[in-house]
């Protein structure tokens, strides 16, 4: 059968396909997973450039930016540095190799590469060689003291960036470095680094590389609490640089059994209470036809009376397990029914967000906050001392694209944990004015390079977006004890009366003492034209 292929794409892109269906991928499975995503577009959206690269494009997704164009000449200078080093191979020969894993490479993207394997070997030749040479600016403390000046100076990319790491285009690079569409399979810079050292056996090799990666993790890592032992076991298990970092800040947080159970038997009395509350529900409904007068969340409140009767009544007779059950069902009916009036009224209801105090409203009634020692799994709340424990976070120009690029990634390999997402939101509810970054910033907790405090919490506060709601159980249960033991504070008590019985009665109140005021005033005027004073004088 012939076949009419006038567009070049259409050719490659049946090449690509054939050599994919001829390979035997029986012995290597996972070579297939994907790993290399485009960043969800609710979070695009909402700052698209903390998300693009601003001056070096990695990879085949934004390769053919033209705005990126001016670095190439950077990428390829770092190239033609790695030329030079390769003493005995030829540079056409790690050009080759990568060629080779054209596959391999392929299936590490999730959006189709349209780029033959030649371009696409050179392609990831240069960038990878750009990024090692990045990389050396991250050698461990034994290599920063036996390495020279000048040795050093042969390393780095001209004016790009340096060994302090201390100038704009080095951070500006960090930047790119760490994004998620901007990402290269990390197995190819295991390979670029074997091709630079091929004297150095392969144990002290890899070592080596373990120690320039941790070193890169370390300068990026908003918390600092990484396992050097356990990530030097584990980073060349991982995809690409991203992949790394994130395994680093946010270890996974595996459920218990005893949550498991807890969630078991709440999930039982969940539709236990369901049957009660429907019925409720339905007699408030056929209530509201027959009178057809009071709102709906009115008699859900009528109702509450006698459905607490029947609770105590229930619970007198030793059934206390059904009395809860017709209590909760009552509560929850009132609840939706009001939540109910509320929609009516407001046709878009509001994106769901954590509730919870900010830092400033928990320390007015005498909760502390301590830094702990771990990472994300200490958080927890102490009800006997009143004490929130937060890991330790380092906030600098680099934090803000860190971090959206990590939920972006988390967002995209692991939507059941969410765990880094869910320590963003409650950071985000926490934080609310530059008052609670005070705070935590003295209390050890922040450790803020930014310019201001104000920054810091225009940060957290610009990272609403997700996208979906998340649950981690660790946090849930730190968030639940700290709104728990707020509302418990006798302030927030007070406080709430007041607003219930005081203002929440001030139209009456006002109403009252105008009509006392009206009062008076013709008193007043009865008495100056008829001479009170003397009828009361003659009456006493």
């Amino acid at each position: 059968m012939e076949t009419n292929m006038n567009n070049p794409c259409d050719h490659e892109w049946v090449i690509n396909i054939r050599q994919f269906l001829e390979e035997d991928f029986e012995e290597n499975d996972e070579l297939t997973s994907i790993s290399i995503f485009n960043v969800p577009k609710p979070l695009f959206s909402s700052k698209p450039e903390s998300y693009t690269p601003q001056i070096v494009a990695l990879g085949p997704y934004h390769h053919r930016r033209l705005e990126r164009f001016e670095m190439e000449r950077h990428k390829v200078a770092a190239a033609r540095k790695l030329k030079k080093k390769l003493k005995t191979i030829k540079f056409g020969d790690l050009v080759a190799h990568i060629a080779e894993n054209d596959t391999h490479i392929r299936s590490c993207y999730h959006r189709f590469l349209d780029f033959n394997t030649l371009t696409l070997a050179w392609m990831f030749a240069i960038d990878v060689s750009f990024l090692y040479q990045y990389l050396q600016t991250y050698p461990d403390k034994r290599q920063q003291r036996s390495v020279s000046f000048s040795r050093r100076n042969s390393l780095k990319v001209d004016y790009l960036m340096d060994f302090t790491r201390r100038k704009t285009c080095h951070q500006v690079i960090l930047r790119d470095v760490i994004m998620l569409e901007n990402q290269v399979p990390l197995f190819l810079l295991k390979e670029v680094h074997g091709f630079y050292h091929p004297d150095i056996d392969e144990d002290n090799r890899d070592q080596l590389l373990a120690f320039m990666l941790l070193g890169f993790c370390k300068d990026l890592a908003p918390i600092k609490q990484i396992d050097e032992r356990q990530f030097k076991e584990r980073c060349f298990g991982k995809a690409h640089l991203l992949d790394l970092l994130y395994d680093a800040v946010a270890p996974e947080l595996p459920f218990t059994e005893e949550l498991d159970e807890q969630e078991k038997a709440k999930q039982e009395q969940n539709k236990k209470v369901g049957c009660f509350r429907e019925a409720l529900y339905s007699i408030l409904g056929l209530l509201c036809c027959v009178f057809k007068i009071f709102p709906l969340h009115s008699l859900a409140k009528v109702m509450t009376v006698p459905g607490k009767i029947i609770a105590c009544f229930l619970k007198l007779r030793g059934k206390n397990e059904l009395g809860d059950m017709v209590s909760s069902a009552v509560q929850d009916a009132i609840e939706e029914a009001e939540s109910a009036t509320i929609y009516a009224n407001d046709e878009s209801p509001l994106v769901e967000e954590i509730a919870i105090p900010s830092v400033a409203e928990l320390s007015k009634v005498g909760v502390k906050f301590e830094p702990t020692k771990g990472g994300l799994n200490t958080i927890e709340f102490d009800k006997t001392t009143a004490t929130f424990r937060l890991p330790v976070i380092h906030l600098n120009d680099n934090s803000e694209v860190v971090l959206r690029n990590l939920v972006a990634y988390e967002a995209c390999i692991a939507p059941e944990r969410m765990v880094l997402t869910r320590y963003t939101e409650l950071m985000n509810g926490i934080i609310d004015a530059e008052e609670d970054v005070r705070i935590l910033r003295e209390g050890g907790i922040l450790l803020n390079r930014l310019k201001s405090d104000k920054a810091a919490a225009a940060l957290w506060n610009g990272m609403t977006t997700s996208v979906k709601v998340t649950k981690v159980p660790i946090l849930d249960k730190a968030i639940e004890s700290a709104n728990a033991y707020y509302s418990g504070s006798w302030k927030v008590k007070v406080k709430g009366t007041m607003t219930k019985y005081v203002y929440g009665s001030w139209p009456c109140l006002t109403f009252l003492a105008a009509n006392i005021i009206i009062l008076v005033s013709i008193v007043e005027a009865f008495c100056s034209m008829y001479r009170c004073s003397k009828w009361l004088g003659s009456n006493l």
